[in-house]
């Protein structure tokens, strides 16, 4: 029987997304064809310290190239959508860091170039790979939940500092990393949402944006389920220490998120005596779901200094995981998870919020093609 060879990735976007170069020339199934970046000097800097010998200034370059399988975008928030759309038309399967897009229409043509393809997408969602996700989701599926009540997330972040581009962007357009937890954990689709807004941010983000809100909070119906979450952003102008948070309320525990960066989760267990309920925790690494040769990287962070690193602690060691989960789904061709349609549902339910703000928290339905397995 042939071996198949390792399908090919071109990494495009070198900020973030060198941090995964080294996890795609370690994993058993992958090769690094190719970076793109338009910086060409740093992009040779790069390259030459991982010995990647293809490089292109143009992501037109890279969708010529008949050799690359899929493209991995860790480009600038306003070139995922083109990017994505160009690199399927040009028959690359596409992995595509959050959002999926900043509206509604984008999202449904991704959906239908996927469709018309039959190429795959996943929009790299770090949270539903994190350790503390997979935690919960272990305690889930083993029952010693119980029947989930409640779900809630936070994702409050000081944007000061950062590429300018923040400066024009409205937060629940990057919601994904509070949406996809409470409704990936249950496999559910969000219906409908309403959402307020809260406090005034200084004039200059306002005029960028187009955003008035300081905070926005939005609750979320979830489809064919008794279960509602609650979730709220804020980039600026508010005082809290970054946070991405995810609780879950069980009829026979409840898992919250440690209201200070690295102190201990707490755990909750039903009919204890009341001193004993609460427990503080610590999450274990899930490294074993992986290859091994890519395990290490669930506590490796490469690029420690990256602005996305210093706040997140580096995504609760979600990168292998993505990796390993995209490049296992061409492999066995299946789709991965979150595919184009669980993307576009949970990108949507931030891009619907902001409307709902607007508009006092007007009841806002998500549209059919994200709700269609």
């Amino acid at each position: 029987m042939a071996t198949r060879r390792p399908v090919r990735v071109a990494m495009v976007g070198l900020g973030f997304g060198a941090e995964f170069l080294p996890i795609y020339k370690k994993h058993p199934d992958a090769e690094v064809a190719a970076v793109c970046r338009r910086d060409v000097a740093a992009m040779n800097k790069l390259a030459d310290a991982l010995e990647i010998n293809k490089r292109y200034a143009k992501f037109e370059e890279v969708l010529a190239d008949p050799e690359i399988d899929f493209v991995h975008i860790n480009s600038p928030i306003p070139d995922h959508a083109w990017m994505s759309m160009e690199a399927l038309k040009a028959g690359k399967h596409v992995m595509c860091t959050v959002p999926m897009a900043t509206n509604i229409a984008d999202c449904e043509k991704i959906c239908q170039l996927v469709a018309d393809t039959g190429l795959k997408y996943m929009m790299a969602e770090t949270v539903v790979y994190s350790r503390e996700f997979l935690f919960i989701k272990e305690l889930y599926q083993k029952g010693e939940l119980g029947e989930i009540q409640y779900m809630q997330a936070s994702h409050p972040q000081d944007m000061d500092g950062w590429p300018d581009y923040w400066e024009r962007m409205i937060p629940m357009h990057y919601a994904t990393h509070v949406v996809s937890p409470v409704l990936g954990l249950v496999d559910g689709r969000a219906e409908y949402v309403s959402c307020f807004g809260s406090g005034t941010v200084r004039d200059d983000i306002r005029e960028k944006s187009g955003n008035s809100f300081a905070v926005e909070s939005c609750h979320i119906k979830i489809a064919e389920s008794d279960v509602s979450a609650h979730i709220w952003r804020f980039l600026y102008d508010t005082a809290r220490q970054y946070r991405e948070s995810f609780d879950v309320y069980g009829t026979k525990k409840s898992f919250e998120w440690s209201l200070v960066e690295n102190e201990p989760h707490v755990l909750h267990t039903a009919k204890k005596p009341e001193p004993e309920i609460a427990e503080k925790i610590e999450v274990p690494d899930y490294a074993h779901l992986l290859p091994a040769e890519i395990q290490k990287f669930t506590k490796s962070i490469e690029d420690a200094d990256h602005l996305s690193f210093l706040q997140g602690g580096g995504h609760g060691g979600s990168h292998p995981h993505l990796v390993n989960e995209f490049v296992r789904a061409l492999v066995d061709d299946r789709d991965p998870w979150p595919n184009a349609v669980t993307s576009a549902n949970w990108t949507c339910v931030g891009i619907l919020a902001h409307e709902s703000a607007v508009a006092g928290g007007a009841i806002k339905h998500l549209p059919e093609f994200t709700r269609t397995r």
